[in-house]
């Protein structure tokens, strides 16, 4: 999921206090994403079938070890050393524009009436499926207010172009990744405003 759009989102509608929700949400989101991803990548291709290349893969995802990283600093209370963290920042805001560049290149070669089905599947799930599951399960549980609308925007945000990246290294589809990130992006202008309306409403 994008998190970039995530966060702008959660912080425009709440400030500070949608910022630290949107922190919450990345925290629970993004490691479980990424290892799942690799697991599914690890089930369907035979290069990555075996147990060490399943854990090498999982400690090569740099998403992974970047959440780990910022957790084992913040139990330690060690922070970033002087001087990094502006380099450190400065390749964070990199990282968005370089994948959408990526992902820019690929779809010169995407045939989009061979993908129609993966497209549409792919974005129903995303769109449609995560967030009124996540909704229901808001219900259920008892959770409410903001907290409950972070957690269903976080669910219908468009894929990220990270996604792109991993399905090129771990030799997925990445020309079809690259086609259902440029759908995606551009149909959450209309489906994010219409989530948050729904979900707030």
């Amino acid at each position: 999921f994008n998190n970039y759009i995530g966060a702008t989102l959660a912080a425009g509608l709440y400030g500070s206090a949608g910022i630290a929700l949107a922190a919450v949400a990345n925290a629970a989101i993004v490691p479980l994403v990424n290892l799942l991803c690799v697991l599914v990548f690890a089930r369907i291709s035979a290069r990555h079938s075996s147990p060490a290349t399943v854990l090498k893969a999982i400690f090569a995802n740099p998403l992974i070890v970047g959440c780990a990283g910022g957790l084992l600093l913040r139990l330690t209370g060690l922070g970033l050393p002087p001087g990094i963290e502006p380099t450190v920042k400065a390749l964070g805001q990199a990282a968005l524009p370089l994948g959408l560049l990526c992902v820019g290149a690929a779809l010169g070669g995407a045939r989009l009436g061979q993908q129609a089905r993966p497209l549409l599947a792919a974005s129903a799930f995303k769109f449609l499926v995560m967030p009124v599951t996540t909704w229901g399960l808001c219900r259920l549980l008892g959770l409410g207010g903001q907290a409950a609308v972070v957690a269903v925007l976080f669910q219908a945000l468009p894929t990220a172009s990270s996604s792109y990246v991993m399905a090129r290294q771990m030799g997925g589809n990445a020309p079809l990744m690259a086609t259902i990130i440029a759908l995606q992006t551009v149909a959450a202008a209309t489906t994010l405003p219409l989530v948050l309306m729904l979900t707030l409403g």
